[in-house]
Protein backbone atom coordinates (compact mmCIF):
# COMPACT_ATOMS: atom_id res chain seq x y z
CA UNK A 1 0.00 0.00 0.00
CA UNK A 2 1.24 3.40 -0.88
CA UNK A 3 2.02 6.38 2.23
CA UNK A 4 -1.02 8.25 2.90
CA UNK A 5 -0.76 11.74 0.69
CA UNK A 6 1.29 10.60 -2.21
CA UNK A 7 0.57 9.73 -5.22
CA UNK A 8 3.12 7.31 -7.88
CA UNK A 9 5.34 10.48 -9.36
CA UNK A 10 6.40 8.90 -12.56
CA UNK A 11 5.78 10.01 -16.52
CA UNK A 12 7.70 6.99 -17.42
CA UNK A 13 6.14 4.04 -19.00
CA UNK A 14 5.18 1.16 -16.44
CA UNK A 15 7.19 -1.60 -17.94
CA UNK A 16 10.77 -1.52 -17.40
CA UNK A 17 11.43 -4.09 -19.75
CA UNK A 18 9.96 -2.29 -22.29
CA UNK A 19 12.17 0.85 -21.49
CA UNK A 20 15.36 -1.42 -21.52
CA UNK A 21 14.72 -2.51 -24.86
CA UNK A 22 14.16 1.11 -26.65
CA UNK A 23 16.87 3.45 -24.85
CA UNK A 24 15.18 6.39 -26.11
CA UNK A 25 11.91 6.85 -24.82
CA UNK A 26 8.87 8.11 -27.21
CA UNK A 27 7.89 11.35 -26.83
CA UNK A 28 4.44 10.34 -24.96
CA UNK A 29 6.83 8.45 -22.14
CA UNK A 30 7.35 11.81 -20.43
CA UNK A 31 3.40 12.14 -19.83
CA UNK A 32 1.84 8.99 -20.06
CA UNK A 33 -0.37 8.29 -16.92
CA UNK A 34 1.29 11.92 -15.52
CA UNK A 35 -2.31 12.94 -13.97
CA UNK A 36 -2.79 10.17 -11.68
CA UNK A 37 0.84 10.35 -10.12
CA UNK A 38 1.13 13.46 -9.16
CA UNK A 39 2.31 15.09 -5.73
CA UNK A 40 -0.30 17.44 -3.92
CA UNK A 41 0.06 20.69 -5.68
CA UNK A 42 0.36 22.12 -2.24
CA UNK A 43 4.02 20.61 -2.41
CA UNK A 44 5.65 21.92 -5.41
CA UNK A 45 3.70 25.07 -5.41
CA UNK A 46 4.63 26.42 -1.97
CA UNK A 47 8.61 26.00 -3.24
CA UNK A 48 7.41 28.13 -6.17
CA UNK A 49 5.46 30.88 -4.83
CA UNK A 50 7.77 31.43 -2.11
CA UNK A 51 10.91 31.90 -4.73
CA UNK A 52 8.70 34.14 -6.43
CA UNK A 53 8.38 35.94 -3.18
CA UNK A 54 11.59 35.94 -2.52
CA UNK A 55 12.77 37.30 -6.00
CA UNK A 56 11.39 40.42 -5.55
CA UNK A 57 12.83 41.11 -2.07
CA UNK A 58 16.16 40.35 -3.58
CA UNK A 59 16.03 43.04 -6.00
CA UNK A 60 14.61 45.09 -3.38
CA UNK A 61 17.51 44.28 -0.90
CA UNK A 62 19.88 45.29 -4.20
CA UNK A 63 18.63 48.58 -3.95
CA UNK A 64 19.11 49.26 -0.33
CA UNK A 65 22.82 49.39 -0.28
CA UNK A 66 23.35 50.13 -4.07
CA UNK A 67 26.99 51.75 -3.74
CA UNK A 68 28.63 48.68 -2.34
CA UNK A 69 27.37 46.47 -5.13
CA UNK A 70 29.62 47.37 -8.61
CA UNK A 71 32.76 46.78 -6.04
CA UNK A 72 31.69 44.32 -3.62
CA UNK A 73 33.66 41.72 -2.61
CA UNK A 74 32.10 40.12 0.28
CA UNK A 75 30.98 40.84 3.77
CA UNK A 76 27.73 41.31 6.04
CA UNK A 77 25.51 43.88 4.67
CA UNK A 78 22.84 44.19 1.94
CA UNK A 79 24.34 43.30 -0.58
CA UNK A 80 25.55 39.93 0.68
CA UNK A 81 21.77 39.50 1.60
CA UNK A 82 20.63 40.36 -1.87
CA UNK A 83 22.74 37.57 -3.14
CA UNK A 84 21.64 34.85 -0.62
CA UNK A 85 17.84 36.19 -1.23
CA UNK A 86 18.58 35.06 -4.56
CA UNK A 87 20.59 32.15 -4.07
CA UNK A 88 18.73 30.59 -0.96
CA UNK A 89 15.52 32.29 -1.53
CA UNK A 90 15.11 31.59 -5.83
CA UNK A 91 17.43 29.04 -7.08
CA UNK A 92 17.61 26.71 -3.89
CA UNK A 93 14.01 27.17 -3.13
CA UNK A 94 12.99 26.11 -6.63
CA UNK A 95 15.40 23.58 -6.90
CA UNK A 96 13.37 21.74 -3.87
CA UNK A 97 10.10 22.47 -5.43
CA UNK A 98 11.05 21.13 -8.87
CA UNK A 99 13.46 17.93 -7.41
CA UNK A 100 10.93 16.54 -4.98
CA UNK A 101 8.50 16.60 -8.32
CA UNK A 102 10.61 15.98 -11.45
CA UNK A 103 13.24 13.57 -9.73
CA UNK A 104 10.37 10.63 -8.97
CA UNK A 105 9.58 10.93 -12.51
CA UNK A 106 13.23 10.32 -13.85
CA UNK A 107 13.41 7.20 -10.69
CA UNK A 108 10.53 5.81 -11.28
CA UNK A 109 9.87 5.71 -7.68
CA UNK A 110 7.27 7.90 -5.61
CA UNK A 111 7.90 9.62 -3.10
CA UNK A 112 7.32 8.03 0.61
CA UNK A 113 5.83 10.74 1.83
CA UNK A 114 4.49 14.02 1.04
CA UNK A 115 4.75 15.27 4.62
CA UNK A 116 8.62 15.36 4.72
CA UNK A 117 9.57 18.10 1.89
CA UNK A 118 6.16 20.13 3.78
CA UNK A 119 8.06 19.88 6.75
CA UNK A 120 11.01 21.02 5.08
CA UNK A 121 9.58 23.93 3.40
CA UNK A 122 8.58 25.39 6.92
CA UNK A 123 11.62 25.05 8.32
CA UNK A 124 13.85 26.35 5.57
CA UNK A 125 11.31 28.95 4.27
CA UNK A 126 11.77 31.11 7.85
CA UNK A 127 15.30 30.29 7.69
CA UNK A 128 15.80 32.03 4.30
CA UNK A 129 13.96 35.58 5.75
CA UNK A 130 15.99 34.90 9.05
CA UNK A 131 19.37 34.42 7.05
CA UNK A 132 18.80 37.21 4.68
CA UNK A 133 17.68 40.20 7.69
CA UNK A 134 20.65 38.85 9.83
CA UNK A 135 23.38 39.48 6.80
CA UNK A 136 21.36 42.94 5.77
CA UNK A 137 21.20 44.27 9.23
CA UNK A 138 24.65 42.52 10.93
CA UNK A 139 22.87 40.93 13.24
CA UNK A 140 24.64 37.82 13.75
CA UNK A 141 22.64 35.73 16.33
CA UNK A 142 19.32 36.47 13.51
CA UNK A 143 22.11 35.12 11.00
CA UNK A 144 23.02 32.05 12.77
CA UNK A 145 18.99 31.08 13.34
CA UNK A 146 18.31 31.38 10.04
CA UNK A 147 21.50 28.80 8.54
CA UNK A 148 20.33 26.32 11.47
CA UNK A 149 16.65 26.65 9.80
CA UNK A 150 18.19 26.31 6.60
CA UNK A 151 20.24 23.72 7.36
CA UNK A 152 17.54 21.65 9.00
CA UNK A 153 15.43 21.84 6.05
CA UNK A 154 18.14 20.67 3.42
CA UNK A 155 19.04 17.80 5.92
CA UNK A 156 15.51 17.14 5.65
CA UNK A 157 15.77 17.50 1.85
CA UNK A 158 19.00 15.87 1.45
CA UNK A 159 17.18 12.79 3.41
CA UNK A 160 14.33 12.91 0.88
CA UNK A 161 16.18 12.62 -2.09
CA UNK A 162 18.63 10.24 -1.25
CA UNK A 163 15.86 8.20 -0.05
CA UNK A 164 14.56 8.49 -4.35
CA UNK A 165 17.63 8.05 -5.89
CA UNK A 166 18.54 4.67 -3.83
CA UNK A 167 15.76 2.73 -5.27
CA UNK A 168 15.89 4.40 -9.16
CA UNK A 169 14.79 2.26 -12.00
CA UNK A 170 14.84 4.62 -14.63
CA UNK A 171 16.74 7.43 -16.57
CA UNK A 172 20.54 6.44 -15.10
CA UNK A 173 21.82 9.47 -16.57
CA UNK A 174 19.51 12.17 -14.46
CA UNK A 175 20.00 9.70 -11.11
CA UNK A 176 23.61 10.22 -11.77
CA UNK A 177 23.73 13.84 -11.69
CA UNK A 178 21.52 13.75 -8.76
CA UNK A 179 23.54 11.73 -6.69
CA UNK A 180 26.19 14.76 -7.95
CA UNK A 181 23.85 17.30 -6.42
CA UNK A 182 23.25 15.29 -3.14
CA UNK A 183 26.91 14.94 -2.39
CA UNK A 184 27.45 18.57 -3.51
CA UNK A 185 24.63 19.95 -1.25
CA UNK A 186 26.54 18.07 1.52
CA UNK A 187 30.02 19.83 1.06
CA UNK A 188 27.93 22.93 0.41
CA UNK A 189 26.19 22.64 3.52
CA UNK A 190 29.59 21.76 5.88
CA UNK A 191 31.34 24.39 4.10
CA UNK A 192 28.67 27.20 4.58
CA UNK A 193 28.12 26.22 8.40
CA UNK A 194 31.86 26.67 8.34
CA UNK A 195 31.54 30.92 7.31
CA UNK A 196 28.63 31.46 9.50
CA UNK A 197 30.68 29.33 12.49
CA UNK A 198 33.27 32.16 11.62
CA UNK A 199 30.92 35.15 12.16
CA UNK A 200 30.38 34.05 15.35
CA UNK A 201 33.38 32.68 16.35
CA UNK A 202 33.84 29.37 16.00
CA UNK A 203 34.88 28.34 12.60
CA UNK A 204 35.76 24.82 11.54
CA UNK A 205 37.55 25.39 7.94
CA UNK A 206 39.83 27.73 6.87
CA UNK A 207 37.79 31.04 5.86
CA UNK A 208 39.53 30.90 2.06
CA UNK A 209 39.39 27.37 1.90
CA UNK A 210 35.34 27.09 3.29
CA UNK A 211 35.10 29.83 0.80
CA UNK A 212 36.74 28.45 -2.09
CA UNK A 213 34.36 24.94 -1.54
CA UNK A 214 31.10 26.69 -0.75
CA UNK A 215 30.70 28.70 -4.04
CA UNK A 216 31.64 25.88 -6.62
CA UNK A 217 29.88 23.14 -4.34
CA UNK A 218 26.90 25.12 -3.68
CA UNK A 219 26.23 27.04 -7.54
CA UNK A 220 28.25 24.19 -9.84
CA UNK A 221 28.05 21.32 -7.90
CA UNK A 222 24.28 21.02 -6.43
CA UNK A 223 22.56 23.79 -8.45
CA UNK A 224 24.27 23.45 -11.31
CA UNK A 225 24.39 19.31 -11.27
CA UNK A 226 20.31 19.81 -10.43
CA UNK A 227 20.22 22.37 -13.80
CA UNK A 228 21.45 19.78 -16.29
CA UNK A 229 20.63 17.05 -14.78
CA UNK A 230 16.71 17.76 -14.71
CA UNK A 231 17.21 19.34 -18.45
CA UNK A 232 16.87 15.91 -19.61
CA UNK A 233 13.43 15.37 -18.18
CA UNK A 234 12.10 19.04 -18.88
CA UNK A 235 13.12 20.19 -22.12
CA UNK A 236 12.17 16.58 -24.04
CA UNK A 237 8.48 16.53 -21.49
CA UNK A 238 7.78 20.22 -23.20
CA UNK A 239 9.38 19.83 -26.87
CA UNK A 240 7.47 16.61 -27.00
CA UNK A 241 10.37 15.18 -27.95
CA UNK A 242 12.53 11.95 -27.39
CA UNK A 243 14.52 11.50 -24.87
CA UNK A 244 18.40 12.72 -25.16
CA UNK A 245 21.21 10.21 -26.25
CA UNK A 246 22.54 8.41 -22.90
CA UNK A 247 25.70 8.26 -24.17
CA UNK A 248 26.49 11.90 -25.22
CA UNK A 249 24.34 12.76 -21.98
CA UNK A 250 26.84 10.74 -19.67
CA UNK A 251 29.85 12.22 -21.55
CA UNK A 252 28.62 15.58 -20.28
CA UNK A 253 28.24 14.63 -16.83
CA UNK A 254 31.59 12.73 -16.87
CA UNK A 255 33.37 16.02 -18.23
CA UNK A 256 31.36 18.20 -15.74
CA UNK A 257 31.73 15.79 -12.26
CA UNK A 258 35.55 15.81 -13.57
CA UNK A 259 35.71 19.75 -13.49
CA UNK A 260 33.45 20.14 -10.38
CA UNK A 261 36.18 17.29 -8.35
CA UNK A 262 39.14 19.53 -10.23
CA UNK A 263 37.49 22.59 -8.77
CA UNK A 264 37.12 21.09 -5.04
CA UNK A 265 40.93 19.86 -5.29
CA UNK A 266 41.54 24.09 -5.94
CA UNK A 267 40.67 25.07 -3.13
CA UNK A 268 43.24 23.61 -0.92
CA UNK A 269 46.27 23.01 -3.61
CA UNK A 270 47.36 23.92 -7.08
CA UNK A 271 44.83 26.77 -7.20
CA UNK A 272 45.18 28.92 -10.75
CA UNK A 273 46.38 25.41 -13.03
CA UNK A 274 43.89 23.26 -11.16
CA UNK A 275 40.80 26.70 -11.77
CA UNK A 276 42.03 26.84 -15.54
CA UNK A 277 41.86 22.88 -15.92
CA UNK A 278 38.43 22.85 -14.05
CA UNK A 279 36.77 25.84 -16.44
CA UNK A 280 38.45 24.63 -19.49
CA UNK A 281 36.47 20.66 -18.53
CA UNK A 282 33.70 22.31 -17.35
CA UNK A 283 33.40 24.59 -20.94
CA UNK A 284 33.61 21.38 -23.42
CA UNK A 285 30.48 19.52 -20.75
CA UNK A 286 28.44 22.59 -21.11
CA UNK A 287 28.83 22.55 -24.98
CA UNK A 288 28.22 18.48 -24.81
CA UNK A 289 25.11 19.86 -22.42
CA UNK A 290 23.95 22.66 -25.03
CA UNK A 291 24.33 20.25 -28.10
CA UNK A 292 21.88 17.15 -26.53
CA UNK A 293 18.96 20.16 -25.78
CA UNK A 294 19.19 21.58 -28.93
CA UNK A 295 18.88 17.87 -30.71
CA UNK A 296 15.93 17.58 -28.32
CA UNK A 297 14.04 20.73 -29.64
CA UNK A 298 15.18 20.26 -33.09
CA UNK A 299 13.27 16.82 -33.28
CA UNK A 300 10.13 17.87 -30.98
CA UNK A 301 6.51 17.80 -31.89
CA UNK A 302 6.29 21.70 -30.22
CA UNK A 303 9.13 23.75 -31.59
CA UNK A 304 7.38 27.23 -29.72
CA UNK A 305 8.41 26.49 -26.20
CA UNK A 306 7.26 30.34 -25.56
CA UNK A 307 8.58 33.88 -24.45
CA UNK A 308 10.12 32.51 -20.94
CA UNK A 309 11.66 30.26 -22.89
CA UNK A 310 13.81 32.94 -24.09
CA UNK A 311 15.69 33.11 -20.75
CA UNK A 312 16.76 29.60 -20.64
CA UNK A 313 18.80 29.82 -23.92
CA UNK A 314 20.33 33.41 -22.52
CA UNK A 315 20.56 30.98 -19.40
CA UNK A 316 22.78 28.66 -21.39
CA UNK A 317 24.86 31.37 -23.21
CA UNK A 318 25.57 32.98 -20.01
CA UNK A 319 26.72 29.53 -18.24
CA UNK A 320 29.51 30.03 -21.06
CA UNK A 321 30.54 33.41 -20.13
CA UNK A 322 30.73 32.70 -16.28
CA UNK A 323 32.98 29.93 -17.53
CA UNK A 324 34.93 32.05 -19.99
CA UNK A 325 35.38 34.74 -16.70
CA UNK A 326 36.65 32.15 -14.50
CA UNK A 327 39.03 31.29 -16.80
CA UNK A 328 40.26 35.02 -16.80
CA UNK A 329 40.06 35.21 -13.17
CA UNK A 330 42.28 32.00 -12.92
CA UNK A 331 44.74 33.74 -15.32
CA UNK A 332 44.71 36.74 -12.91
CA UNK A 333 43.72 38.90 -16.11
CA UNK A 334 44.20 42.58 -14.58
CA UNK A 335 40.42 44.25 -14.55
CA UNK A 336 38.88 45.36 -11.27
CA UNK A 337 35.60 44.59 -12.44
CA UNK A 338 36.51 41.41 -13.08
CA UNK A 339 35.58 39.09 -9.71
CA UNK A 340 32.11 40.98 -9.56
CA UNK A 341 30.83 40.31 -13.28
CA UNK A 342 31.88 36.45 -12.66
CA UNK A 343 29.52 36.24 -9.61
CA UNK A 344 27.09 38.57 -11.67
CA UNK A 345 27.15 35.83 -14.64
CA UNK A 346 27.24 32.80 -12.64
CA UNK A 347 24.11 33.81 -10.04
CA UNK A 348 21.62 36.34 -12.05
CA UNK A 349 23.31 35.36 -15.67
CA UNK A 350 23.23 31.93 -15.37
CA UNK A 351 21.57 30.35 -12.48
CA UNK A 352 18.44 33.09 -12.07
CA UNK A 353 17.54 33.51 -15.59
CA UNK A 354 17.78 29.61 -16.25
CA UNK A 355 15.25 28.91 -13.16
CA UNK A 356 13.04 31.93 -14.19
CA UNK A 357 12.90 30.75 -17.84
CA UNK A 358 11.84 27.33 -16.52
CA UNK A 359 9.43 28.84 -14.30
CA UNK A 360 8.05 30.46 -16.92
CA UNK A 361 6.88 26.14 -18.26
CA UNK A 362 6.69 24.62 -15.22
CA UNK A 363 4.49 26.78 -13.59
CA UNK A 364 1.51 26.78 -16.06
CA UNK A 365 2.21 23.01 -17.14
CA UNK A 366 2.18 21.41 -13.34
CA UNK A 367 -1.04 23.73 -12.75
CA UNK A 368 -2.78 22.21 -16.19
CA UNK A 369 -1.94 18.77 -14.86
CA UNK A 370 -3.82 19.10 -11.38
CA UNK A 371 -6.35 21.50 -13.16
CA UNK A 372 -7.02 18.60 -15.50
CA UNK A 373 -8.10 16.09 -12.99
CA UNK A 374 -11.61 14.54 -13.76
CA UNK A 375 -11.82 17.20 -16.94
CA UNK A 376 -13.28 16.13 -20.76
CA UNK A 377 -11.37 19.57 -21.78
CA UNK A 378 -9.02 20.58 -19.37
CA UNK A 379 -7.36 24.28 -19.49
CA UNK A 380 -3.70 24.99 -21.14
CA UNK A 381 -0.88 26.05 -19.71
CA UNK A 382 -1.18 28.85 -22.35
CA UNK A 383 -4.74 29.57 -20.94
CA UNK A 384 -3.43 29.06 -17.32
CA UNK A 385 -0.47 31.64 -17.86
CA UNK A 386 -2.03 34.32 -19.98
CA UNK A 387 -1.64 37.94 -19.70
CA UNK A 388 0.86 40.26 -19.95
CA UNK A 389 3.16 39.73 -16.68
CA UNK A 390 4.96 37.35 -18.21
CA UNK A 391 6.09 38.92 -21.40
CA UNK A 392 7.19 41.88 -18.80
CA UNK A 393 8.97 39.97 -16.83
CA UNK A 394 10.86 38.70 -19.31
CA UNK A 395 11.51 42.15 -21.11
CA UNK A 396 12.19 43.82 -17.55
CA UNK A 397 14.57 40.95 -16.33
CA UNK A 398 16.76 41.27 -19.29
CA UNK A 399 16.78 45.39 -19.45
CA UNK A 400 17.92 44.75 -15.55
CA UNK A 401 20.93 42.49 -16.55
CA UNK A 402 21.75 44.86 -19.09
CA UNK A 403 21.66 47.69 -16.82
CA UNK A 404 23.44 45.64 -13.93
CA UNK A 405 26.73 44.91 -16.11
CA UNK A 406 27.17 48.37 -17.09
CA UNK A 407 26.62 49.27 -13.75
CA UNK A 408 29.58 47.14 -12.75
CA UNK A 409 31.61 48.25 -15.56
CA UNK A 410 31.49 51.38 -15.02
CA UNK A 411 31.09 51.39 -11.23
CA UNK A 412 27.98 53.26 -10.79
CA UNK A 413 25.83 53.29 -8.17
CA UNK A 414 22.97 55.64 -10.03
CA UNK A 415 22.52 52.20 -12.37
CA UNK A 416 22.65 49.82 -9.91
CA UNK A 417 20.00 51.59 -8.56
CA UNK A 418 17.87 51.83 -12.01
CA UNK A 419 18.73 48.05 -12.86
CA UNK A 420 17.38 46.79 -8.97
CA UNK A 421 14.29 49.05 -9.48
CA UNK A 422 13.74 47.38 -13.38
CA UNK A 423 14.33 44.17 -11.61
CA UNK A 424 12.12 44.64 -9.02
CA UNK A 425 9.09 45.65 -11.33
CA UNK A 426 9.84 42.45 -13.39
CA UNK A 427 9.88 40.56 -9.92
CA UNK A 428 6.31 41.93 -9.59
CA UNK A 429 5.58 40.89 -12.66
CA UNK A 430 6.66 37.58 -12.28
CA UNK A 431 5.26 36.72 -8.68
CA UNK A 432 1.45 38.27 -10.40
CA UNK A 433 2.04 35.70 -13.11
CA UNK A 434 2.86 32.65 -10.28
CA UNK A 435 -0.56 34.03 -7.89
CA UNK A 436 -2.50 33.97 -11.01
CA UNK A 437 -1.28 31.10 -12.50
CA UNK A 438 -2.48 29.00 -8.97
CA UNK A 439 -5.54 30.98 -8.49
CA UNK A 440 -6.64 29.68 -11.78
CA UNK A 441 -5.48 26.68 -11.12
CA UNK A 442 -7.44 26.23 -7.74
CA UNK A 443 -10.90 28.12 -9.62
CA UNK A 444 -10.56 25.33 -12.22
CA UNK A 445 -10.38 22.52 -9.94
CA UNK A 446 -13.36 24.03 -7.75
CA UNK A 447 -15.75 24.48 -10.43
CA UNK A 448 -14.81 21.06 -11.87
CA UNK A 449 -15.72 19.80 -8.15
CA UNK A 450 -19.21 21.38 -8.43
CA UNK A 451 -19.51 20.26 -11.98
CA UNK A 452 -18.94 16.31 -10.21
CA UNK A 453 -21.58 17.33 -7.33
CA UNK A 454 -24.06 18.88 -9.20
CA UNK A 455 -24.29 15.77 -12.03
Amino acid sequence: MRPEGTRQASFAPRSADASAARPRAAPASFLGGAIGRLLPPSVPFRYFGAAALFHLLAWLALLANAGDVARFRGGLGWPLAALHLVTLGVLVMTALGASVQLFPVATRQPLQSAREPVLAWWLYAPGVALTGLGIGTRFVPLLVAGAVLVGLGLVIYAIVLARNLAGARGMPVVVAYGWTAWASLVVALAAALSLVGAYAGVPTIARDSALALHVPFAAYGFLGMLALGLAHVVVPMFALSQATDERAAFAAFALALAALALAGIAAFTLRTPLRIAAASTAIVAVTLHWRAMQAAIRTGMRRDLGRGFRLVRVGWAMLVVNLLIALALAANVPFDALPTLFGFALIVGWLLTYVLGMLHRIVPFLASMHAARGKHRPPTPSSLAAGRAPGFHVVAHLAAMALLVVAIVADSPWLVRAAALVGAAGASAFLLFVARVIARMLGAQRNGHERGVTA
